[in-house]
């Protein structure tokens, strides 16, 4: 140890340690609020350093709270509006705590970053406030089981990146909303996979408006409501759904007659209605497994051929008049009371004789297990003295906990029985591993793995809740009062410990510290320093502004991939949102294996594309290359694509303006592609869900990385149909007129606000028999975007639409380049009175500056050949 490490300690210790705090002071100064109104909060939060000292339950990063997840604590207390300090806040899960009651804070709303807004299993109540609708990330929100009054609020429709919506088995009243033109609805949540409604006192009719094919829900769960009036038919346009429950309510009339078309629905609960008409015809729903039509009216007809061609279908009809028949088989009409008295066997082992509290595991050892109610709502089979359902039950969850890593040693299920709502409930017991009890981290990683959906149950059991009992036994406390014990104990401890054992840990740490930051240091300065020289893939990637992700990294920015941060998928593979630590919001694209390239291929097309920066493109953050696997990594564009904006299911309304913008912001994007980048990047799908709006509207053209970085010869069909080049038919090439026909057919998009191909009608083929240059807006009024502004004047529209119309010419050298294209549009904004540069540094000039050089490419023969960053040569360069 050197002396002067031992001065630094030395100083250090006289002076009490005052090392600077890592915790931001406003997030420590709303952490401690909520501490001091929270009875039971955990024992490591003590001082003023939440980050630094890691209060269990608190992760940060850069000094910021970003989660806050405190599932079966035993929090007593309410939620005030502190909480609004913590502006980085990303998670917040206050699930099982019984004793947490008052109501949610309006100030919820200002939690911008918030992705996981989790308090299922408190005692909450009044109304849902509405600035709920002001968490523009939020993914998941799951409110079930408190005591929520009032209606639910419209401005839920806002939030246009949920996944999950969980607001069951409260008390919430009103009707269902569906927007307006003034207010949202959640007819707008066309992302969102899960509606759960139930058990609440929901009233008024289904509307029609709710539903749509555009939607994908895989999840409707109304049961146990008010609910009145007929089922609407809009509900067979959602063909990704898989479990619907419209059971205990006041429905009248028959099924909708569409109902069918909804083949991948494996259970539905429609009982205890006044549904009439003859039984529903299913054909062709091979996945339908449990049906319940229960205590309904249908017609005492004939009894329906297509119940006996669904094999595996379970089909309950007792307390309809169609059971009077003697000619219905008596296994539709009666019920068979579902009791069972199952409970994990014990493992080739003799149960223990354990303490009192403790109970034996099914590998026979005495311990403290975390305990709650196993809840599924929609379980797809009766049966409940059939145990391999719950063997099977077993096995996944235990490979859930093996998969996270989490020290559980057994799981135990017992008392499986329907409850009045046919909700299948089980306890549940969770041992841990090595030990008689768990730790506060091990509870709060268990609690947040069931309470945020992580885990996913076998398929028969369908969609699921828990509710967590709080846990008092963890490992070396003794619950008493506010401030555990134990704490006490820690701190006389130290304090009584030698001098020279805390001089020559503190030595032991610095040096740790330094060693740490070191190879942090080199991490950062050479990202690839692990870089694997084996692969096949050469040397490290030559990359600017972008870097190396490992697959760890991605699994844990993604929360492992799991289905709340999953936002699509396409032809390419599966699209995820993810977090970095500095809370910057990512878009991962995880390639499917036939879209795998070669090691080498995918190097040098990363490489292109780390050096394409430009505020109309979405930039590449990163690369995943590892595992086998292929992932590219972009920033998050809030907004979503152009054609759900079109389509009004995002809620922004596009006026003629802003569409003028779009176009010229995406014109932008695509000519700097085409124009700066040596070789030319040809995008080869340019589409309106490939234009993506951040949070200012401003156009980025995505995906250009899915395509690849082509020479002159490069062939394959890429495009989508409806945009595709008419040349390609003959060539079999696709070129950068080919993206400049696309980009006309985007452009008639944002004058129709249809799609290209709608209703088997072509929008080139339709705005061209209708155009008549002579007659008012060119005669195409009948065709035009309501939601343009009929009633403004157009200006420049004509114009626009010429220029649309000269994009997709048949032939190839009839089509502008895209930087005409660029010098077109922003002439009619200026048409228009407006200035094309409002919203970006980039000038039309640079347009006429590269067409006025003699090389099209300025950069082409200096070193920087690749270094295509920015707009095009001008002295006033565009920002990222």
């Amino acid at each position: 140890m050197g002396p002067r490490i031992l001065v630094f300690l030395v100083v250090a210790l006289s002076q009490g340690c005052t090392i600077p705090a890592m915790t931001d002071e406003a997030d420590f100064t709303a952490l401690k609020a909520l501490k001091d109104i929270w009875k039971n909060v955990p024992p490591t939060w003590v001082g003023a350093d939440p980050c630094g000292s890691r209060w269990e339950g608190i992760l940060c990063a850069n000094s910021r709270v970003t989660s806050i997840t405190l599932a079966s604590m035993g929090l007593k207390g309410s939620l005030s509006g502190d909480i609004q300090s913590l502006s980085e806040l990303q998670i917040l899960d206050l699930s099982y705590n019984k004793g947490l009651s008052g109501p949610l804070p309006s100030a919820i709303g200002d939690l911008k970053k918030l992705t996981n807004l989790i308090l299922v299993g408190c005692s909450f109540w009044g109304p849902i406030p509405d600035s709920i609708g002001s968490l523009p990330l939020l993914a998941s929100l799951s409110l079930n089981s408190n005591g929520f009054t009032g209606s639910i609020p419209s401005s839920i429709g806002n939030l246009t990146s949920l996944y999950w919506l969980d607001l069951a088995d409260n008390r919430l009243t009103g009707t269902i909303p569906v927007s307006t033109a003034t207010t949202p609805g959640l007819d707008l949540l066309v992302h969102t996979k899960h509606f759960h409604l139930g058990l609440n006192q929901l009233s008024g009719t289904i509307p029609p408006k709710l539903f749509s094919s555009e939607m994908k829900l895989i999840h409707v769960l109304f049961e146990s409501n008010k609910l009145t009036g007929s089922i609407p038919s809009t509900l067979g346009l959602v063909k990704t759904l898989e479990v619907v429950r419209l059971d205990n309510n006041s429905f009248r009339g028959p099924v909708p007659s569409n109902i069918n078309s909804l083949t991948s629905v494996s259970t539905m609960f429609l009982s205890n209605n006044d549904l009439t008409g003859p039984l529903p015809n299913l054909t062709g729903m091979n996945a339908l497994t449990y049906l319940d039509m229960r205590n309904n009216s249908f017609d005492d007809t004939e009894f329906p051929p297509w119940l006996s061609t669904l094999q595996s279908l379970k089909t309950l009809l007792a307390d309809n008049p169609i059971c009077q028949e003697t000619a219905v088989t008596k296994s539709y009409c009666t019920v068979s009371q579902p009791n069972s008295s199952y409970a994990t066997p014990p493992n080739n082992c003799v149960p223990a004789s354990c303490f009192p509290k403790q109970h034996s595991s099914p590998n026979c050892k005495c311990a403290f297990p975390y305990t709650g109610l196993l809840g599924f709502r929609a379980p797809s089979f009766s049966d409940l003295g059939n145990i391999t359902y719950f063997s099977v039950l077993e096995k996944s969850l235990m490979n859930s906990f093996k998969s996270h890593q989490f020290p559980v040693d057994s799981v135990h299920l017992s008392q499986p029985r329907k409850d009045l709502s046919q909700y299948l409930d089980l306890n549940l017991q969770v041992f841990p591993f090595g030990q008689d009890r768990f730790n506060r981290t091990a509870i709060l990683s268990i609690g947040f793995m069931l309470s945020n959906q992580t885990f996913k149950p076998p398929a028969q059991f369908g969609p699921f809740f828990f509710i967590g009992d709080t846990y008092l036994h963890f490992t070396g406390e003794v619950r008493g009062s506010k401030k555990s014990s134990s704490t006490g104990a820690i701190i006389g401890a130290a304090a009584g410990g030698s001098v020279l054992l805390l001089l020559l840990l503190g030595a032991g740490l610095y040096a740790f510290g330094q060693k740490m930051k070191a190879e942090k240091a080199i991490q950062q300065n050479n990202p690839f320093a692990h870089w694997e020289s084996n692969n096949g893939v050469g040397g490290v990637p030559q990359l600017k502004g972008a870097r190396c992700f490992s697959f760890e990294e991605i699994k844990k920015y993604t929360n492992n991939f799991s289905e709340t941060n999953d936002i699509g998928s396409g032809e390419y593979g599966k699209v995820y949102r993810g977090v970095l630590p500095t809370g910057e919001l990512i878009t991962i694209k995880r390639a499917l294996r036939e879209w795998m390239q070669p090691g080498l291929e995918f190097k040098t097309e990363i490489e292109l594309l780390s050096r394409v920066h430009h505020r109309n493109v979405v930039s590449l953050v990163g690369f995943c290359l590892e595992r086998g696997e292929q992932m590219l990594i972009y920033k998050f564009v809030s907004n979503g694509s152009l054609m759900e904006s079109l389509s009004g299911k995002t809620g922004i309304r596009l006026d003629w303006v802003r569409r003028l913008k779009v176009a010229l912001g995406a014109a932008r994007g695509l000519a700097y592609l085409h124009e700066l980048a040596n070789p030319p990047i040809i995008h080869r799908d340019i589409k309106s869900t490939n234009i993506l709006l951040d949070e200012s509207l401003n156009a980025k053209v995505a995906d250009f990385g899915l395509s690849k970085l082509m020479g002159d010869s490069e062939k394959g069909r890429v495009t989508t149909q409806g945009y595709l080049d008419p040349e390609y038919y003959m060539t079999l090439q696709l070129t950068e007129k080919s993206d400049v026909y696309s980009f006309g057919v985007v452009m008639l998009e944002l004058l129709t606000g249809r799609r290209p191909v709608e209703r088997g009608k072509y929008v080139v083929r339709e705005v061209k028999m209708a155009l008549d240059r002579a007659k008012d807006l060119y005669n195409l009024r009948e065709l035009l975007d309501p939601s343009i502004g009929l009633d403004t004047t157009l200006k420049g529209l004509d114009k626009f639409v010429d220029v649309a119309l000269k994009c997709v010419q048949e032939n190839g050298s009839d089509r502008p380049t895209m930087g005409e294209v660029v010098n077109e549009i922003e002439n009619i904004l200026q048409l228009a009175g407006l200035n094309p540069n409002a919203d970006s540094a980039s000038t039309s000039a640079s347009y006429d500056d590269v067409s006025k050089g003699s090389a099209k490419h300025p950069y082409k023969n200096s070193k920087d050949s690749f270094e295509y960053s920015e707009g095009f040569p001008d002295p006033k360069v565009e920002p990222l």
